[in-house]
């Protein structure tokens, strides 16, 4: 009658499923490198936005320092070459405003989720509203007459 028993056990043991960690190491790999491909993905369009806004204010630098450089030629004159400036720098001139001797305007650069504008002013030196006006105090206020150095007598 024992051996009856430990026959119909082994029976009953022999058919259940035999749970085991064989294959876990492969999900577990699976699982690990998406998650570095979404990282990794994150990291390439935080970089390309970065690009893309350094290419933005760089186009829009030397396109006000054109723009600045030739506004006696007329405000026209002085956009049209801002914007061959600003393409040759593989960027878009989105707005040119001349006032003066100052140039003052945006650049684009890149498309879509990617895209950056920036703004840049360029002329001669002098207090914000007044530009290039002779006499005027530079942006750290006026000129104090010079003092004599040494001890006071």
């Amino acid at each position: 009658m024992g051996r009856g028993w430990l026959a119909a056990l082994a029976r009953v043991a022999s058919s259940r499923p035999v749970r085991s960690d064989r294959g876990s190491a492969t999900v577990w790999s699976v699982g690990a490198i998406a998650v570095l491909c979404v990282v990794f993905g994150v990291v390439l369009a935080m970089g390309q936005a970065a690009v893309a806004r350094h290419r933005a204010a760089a186009g829009a630098d030397l396109a006000a320092l054109a723009a600045a450089d030739h506004w006696t030629e007329g405000a026209g004159a002085a956009c049209a070459r801002a914007d061959r400036v600003a393409a040759a720098q593989g960027t878009r001139l989105a707005r040119c405003a001349l006032v003066g001797e100052v140039s003052d305007l945006t650049v684009s650069a890149g498309r879509g989720l990617f895209a950056a504008e920036v703004r840049s002013r360029a002329g001669p030196p002098g207090p914000p509203g007044v530009p290039g006006l002779p006499g005027t105090p530079g942006p750290l206020g006026p000129l104090e007459p010079s003092k004599p150095a040494g001890p006071p007598p």
